[in-house]
């Protein structure tokens, strides 16, 4: 007998989780959509295209290249630590996570400051931009273990509070929008507003974080000596992180830089109109959705550790249609008023984001619909085969980058990053949905 969705425990689990993230991502998506409007108004769309689309894409680029995804270590490895009440192992996992984590932040920064002149010149095609990048870059260093923290909280499923740091960073920021808005301040003060918000979330995840750990660990826990039981592991450890870095980095290079390559081909002008369009789709389509992804991991990971297959799919088949009513909702609305409200709002000059909003709206709906599919293979233990399709298919979407966008410009860009996620998420949904069959196939034979 199907289970209804009023008893479904496991759905409920990940819709209780979510909320707390869906609450913070709605406050996030509300001001970001309004400061965006007051940022275009204020230094206008070639203004917006520096530094929202080359400056602020640039400097996340670099960190991401050369950081590793410790929160997605800390749900693997952590909680099983803590499963298992090995305190010791716990405590040195997220100290190890963390000086890692606090290296390549070191060096991110350090490589950021080294290339900010060649991508002034190579993005923004303007040599007095270099400041911008390295100031921005103070974030790096303000965010020292925030990957680390961020996956502590998760573990412990302390969603409202990684909530609570979205909120407050999103609140500094749009306050400061507002105030250089009414101010008529310039580019530099809007920097300036982005990047006192990140300093203050990367500060606030770090408190929540640690005082986690020391309920569950003791205020101890920071001289704990590593447990032998760990130490045996750690090549797992360091090569899942491996493969989550390089399938941050495939994302990155393939999904992320699309407004670096328009930088390079097009002008700051037509960056602006693709960073417009990409950020209406992600506030209005993408990030209501965002908060199940990491939730669904969660109980994902549970359901198959267990050979739960029937959950399993149960649960991938109600969050998929939970996000297809959204999905469909917003978009739709952003396809037919799009049109009206983008130059209502933004300025008349803006319009032209309004076809590859809507072509990216395919693109990101996709992803939406079946966001659970690289979180499927991680469960099943296999993050290198998201990061091959990944690296396959955007390898194919570069070489046309060279081909399709000095000619059509910020339209051709948006078809190449639709065309990449139908491609690549397609295949990576079914070779997790094969998994799942042939695992319960061989669970019947097998009694």
């Amino acid at each position: 007998m199907s289970l209804s969705w009023r008893d479904d425990n496991l759905l409920k689990r990940v819709l209780r989780n979510s909320g707390f993230l869906f609450s913070g991502n709605v406050v996030s998506a509300t001001l970001g959509f309004l400061q965006g409007i007051l940022v275009v108004r204020l230094i206008g769309i070639e203004g917006y295209g520096l530094l929202a689309g080359t400056v602020f894409v640039f400097t996340t680029n670099v960190n991401r290249l050369l950081s590793f995804r410790m929160s997605e270590v800390a749900v693997k490895y952590l909680s099983k630590a803590l499963a298992d009440n090995d305190r010791m192992r716990a405590a040195a996992l997220v100290k190890g996570m963390g000086l890692i984590e606090i290296a390549t932040s070191l060096l991110t920064y350090l490589v950021l400051f080294l290339l900010s002149p060649w991508a002034s010149q190579t993005f923004a095609k303007d040599l007095s931009a270099v400041l911008l990048f390295q100031v921005y870059g103070i974030y790096l260093l303000g965010n020292l273990v925030f990957e680390t923290s961020t996956g502590v909280l998760q573990t412990f499923k302390r969603f409202d509070r990684i909530s609570t740091v979205q909120i407050s960073g999103t609140i500094l920021t749009a306050a400061a929008i507002v105030a250089a808005f009414v101010l008529e301040g310039s580019l530099t003060h809007v920097l300036a507003a982005y990047l006192a918000g990140k300093l203050l979330a990367g500060f606030l995840i770090v408190v929540f974080a640690a005082r986690e750990l020391n309920q569950a660990l003791g205020p101890g826990w920071m001289r704990m000596r590593p447990a032998s039981s760990m130490i045996s592991d750690w090549r797992a450890l360091l090569g899942f992180s491996l493969n989550t870095n390089l399938n941050g980095t495939v994302n990155l290079i393939v999904r992320d830089s699309a407004p670096l390559f328009l930088g390079a081909f097009a002008s700051q002008v037509e960056v602006g109109y693709f960073k417009l369009a990409h950020s209406l789709v992600i506030s209005l389509v993408m990030l209501p959705i965002e908060p199940f992804i990491w939730t669904t991991y969660a109980e994902i990971a549970e359901t198959v550790s267990n050979a739960q297959w029937d959950a399993t799919r149960r649960l991938l088949r109600r969050v998929s249609a939970i996000a297809a009513a959204w999905t469909l909702a917003a978009g739709g609305g952003l396809a037919a008023f799009g049109w009206w409200i983008i130059p209502l709002l933004y300025g008349a000059d803006s319009a032209p984001a309004y076809p590859a909003a809507l072509i990216l709206a395919l693109g990101f709906g996709f992803a939406n619909i079946l966001h659970w599919n690289r979180p499927l293979l991680l469960a099943f233990g296999k993050p290198s085969f998201p990061l091959i399709v990944s690296a396959v298919v955007g390898a194919g979407q570069i070489a046309l980058v060279f081909l399709l966008v000095p000619r059509f410009g910020y339209i051709g860009m948006s078809w190449l990053m639709t065309g990449y996620f139908i491609a690549s998420i397609g295949v990576i949904v079914w070779r997790g949905l094969d998994e799942i069959r042939r695992r319960s196939a061989d669970r019947e034979v097998n009694g």
